[in-house]
């Protein structure tokens, strides 16, 4: 594997009865969820749906909730016992509780919170400050943050002249992030599939004029020096950026590993300063591309959409195993899905937060697809190398750069970044795998949560379902031509991180998708 990450907690060692109470309340509130999620299975049969989500993953959850909202009957159907997907926590080890798959928050949009409220279902964010910890063999470090005076400091420890430039750096991405935000938040100008009105037709191309005007009037703000930096940075390597900015091989290495996570792309794969610039569009509480934990872990994110879902009116079930897609006769409609003990749940409208591979090669036969839209998904790239292990430790980590410390110090509050001490590294550990071989000198992202979160640790598949290549982002996503979260297929759509905008616990892919249903619902009264 080229990337590992670690995500450890930290026991302070009290009494092991506190602990044994919290397991039998925890095992009493299974028991009895269990038997509620029976009962909801059951239900599931006794009407007809106006729509039905597959997985309660958090985009799922999150177009469960709009769709809700706006007055339809919605089931959420989730294979295992709990809801979040990627996005969960779990006690893995007795007392501690991880952050299974994603492990920081910063790129869920801040109108999804706003909107469905999550902020009073739960969610809690906690801010990391330094955000990022950098050993390096030579006995030195380097450490980032939102502080600008730290990051002056810290970065002239080896070139002032990148000092000076990281501002600049910073302003510039956020610029780009500001032209990228209507596109995040709204569905791609994809083309009209098969036959229409001529109402139907103008319309959608006054809706696809109303989208690039848009987009135009914001690009407007922009000379023609930062348009071309800006496409420049869509389909340059990262290295090429990066070494065009600084001159330090740490302060690039730190910021390249933003532009390979999840992917088997080297910092010199053209394409590769996209995934940089995503990785940078969120934030935490208006702060632009800061990174977060969530209390009680990434499951806190979901269990706040799912809580939202079901105040909305949705109907969740877990436990529950869709084996197949219902098409309705010969046509090339769905009409619902059918679970592993052959219950057929009835529904005008199936959103899939699975991946696209599982929704089209495994949910349906093939012979209801079109051969080109068939053959697109089956090639479509699904390769990553990266692996996390989650492991519960005694004591913090000691670092020979650092003083020796008691306690947490500012190197423990962040991502701490080994094996990325020049871009080099970071290009040799993806060669290693690109060749079938364990890197030699893996990247390691490490990051200890329970720092900052006290409610983890006992008192005392390809992450983006889909490569982000430049062939699979906005029109191309997840192939070219069905960008739009429709298919081939009336009544099926995408809403998981397969569809445009792409990965991370971001929430827009399900918030797009479920207006674009909505709106096809609104159409077919009219």
């Amino acid at each position: 594997m080229r990337l590992t990450r670690i995500s450890m907690c930290m026991c302070d060692g009290r009494r092991e009865r506190e602990r044994e109470r919290e397991r039998e309340r925890e095992s009493g509130m299974w028991r009895r969820g269990f038997s509620s999620a029976a009962a909801a299975r059951a239900d599931l049969a006794t009407k007809k749906w106006d729509a039905v989500v597959i997985g309660a993953g958090h985009n799922g959850l999150t177009a469960a909730a709009y769709l809700a909202r706006s007055g339809l009957s919605v089931a959420v159907i989730e294979r295992r016992h709990l809801v979040g997907g990627a996005a969960v926590t779990e006690e893995l080890v007795p007392g501690f509780k991880f952050s299974r798959c994603s492990y920081l928050q910063s790129l869920l949009r801040p109108s999804i919170v706003k909107d469905l409220d999550l902020r009073r279902h739960g969610l809690k964010l906690l801010k990391r400050n330094p955000s990022s910890f950098t050993p390096c063999l030579d006995g030195r470090y380097l450490l980032l943050g939102p502080d600008s005076a730290l990051n002056h400091s810290e970065i002239s420890k080896f070139s002032v002249r990148d000092a000076d430039a990281y501002p600049r750096y910073e302003n510039q991405l956020e610029k780009f992030c500001e032209l990228m935000e209507s596109v995040l938040d709204s569905p791609p100008p994809e083309s009209l599939h098969g036959g229409h009105s001529f109402a139907e037709s103008l319309r959608d191309k006054m809706e696809k004029s109303a989208f690039w005007a848009r987009f135009l009037m914001q690009a407007r703000s922009f000379k023609q020096e930062d348009i071309v930096d800006f496409m420049d940075l869509l389909v340059s390597p990262a290295s090429k950026v990066l070494n065009n900015w600084f001159e330090s091989d740490v302060l690039k290495a730190t910021l390249a590993t933003d532009a390979v996570i999840g992917s088997t792309a080297s910092v010199h794969t053209p394409g590769s300063g996209y995934v940089l610039l995503h990785h940078v569009m969120g934030g935490t509480d208006g702060e632009r591309g800061i990174w977060s934990y969530v209390e009680g872990g990434m499951g806190s994110v979901s269990l706040a959409l799912n809580n939202a879902a079901r105040e909305a009116g949705a109907h969740i079930v877990t436990g529950a195993q869709i084996v197949q897609l219902s098409i309705s006769g010969d046509s090339d409609a769905v009409n619902g899905v059918l679970l592993d003990d052959g219950t057929l749940v009835n529904s005008s409208v199936v959103l899939s937060n699975a991946t696209p591979y599982r929704t089209f090669m495994e949910l349906l036969p093939q012979n209801v697809l079109p051969e080109e839209f068939y053959r697109g998904i089956k090639n479509s790239d699904y390769s990553s190398a990266t692996t996390k292990i989650n492991v519960a430790v005694d004591g913090l980590p000691q670092f020979r750069c650092c003083e020796p410390l008691h306690g947490a110090g500012p190197q423990h509050v962040g991502t701490i970044h080994i094996g990325s001490e020049n871009m080099e590294d970071i290009h040799f550990a993806c060669r290693d795998a690109w060749n079938g071989l364990p890197s030699r000198r893996p990247l390691i992202e490490m990051t200890i949560p329970s720092i900052l979160d006290k409610t983890i640790s006992p008192p005392g598949g390809n992450i983006f379902h889909g490569a982000m290549g430049l062939d699979s982002l906005f029109l191309m996503r997840p192939i070219k031509g069905w960008s739009g979260y429709k298919t081939p297929l009336r009544g099926l759509y995408l809403c998981g991180s397969g569809a445009h905008p792409g990965g991370g616990v971001m929430g827009a892919p399900g918030h797009n998708a479920a207006h674009v249903v909505l709106e096809d619902m609104k159409r077919s009264f009219i």
